[in-house]
């Protein structure tokens, strides 16, 4: 068994404690939609904190610098899934401002977009 701060992850055996365990079985947040590129950040004036499970004070101390939701779940060794549900629920009281990922204007088409990835490639 492992201490209240001791990762719930052995990496011989794996995740100790099942995903549904750690979201009480939701598969859905509290209804907003996040992205693995949505930016999360710590809210300035943020009530207590009132949730008990270590992961939310983890994702908490993660984000008062910007992060993205992929970034928390890597940090956390969490899946993605897993993430944007305890991410959601911090959104939801009020813990966590977000900001969906900029969404190009584009179509696969553009020679714009195309012209600076290979500029950037040529870079390297």
């Amino acid at each position: 068994m492992t201490g209240p701060r001791e990762p719930w992850f052995d990496d011989d055996a794996g995740p100790l404690v099942r995903p549904y365990a750690i979201t009480k079985g939701r598969t859905v947040g509290a209804g907003h939609d996040l992205d693995m590129l949505t930016v999360v950040v710590k809210a300035r004036g943020a009530p207590p904190l009132r949730r008990i499970e270590p992961e939310y004070t983890d994702i908490v101390h993660l984000c008062t610098e910007a992060q993205t939701v992929a970034e928390v779940a890597a940090a956390l060794k969490l899946p993605l899934a897993v993430t944007k549900i305890l991410v959601g629920d911090l959104i939801g009281d009020g813990h966590l401002i977000f900001r969906a990922p900029v969404q190009m204007e584009s179509g696969p088409g553009d020679f714009n977009v195309l012209r600076a990835v290979l500029d950037g490639i040529r870079k390297i």
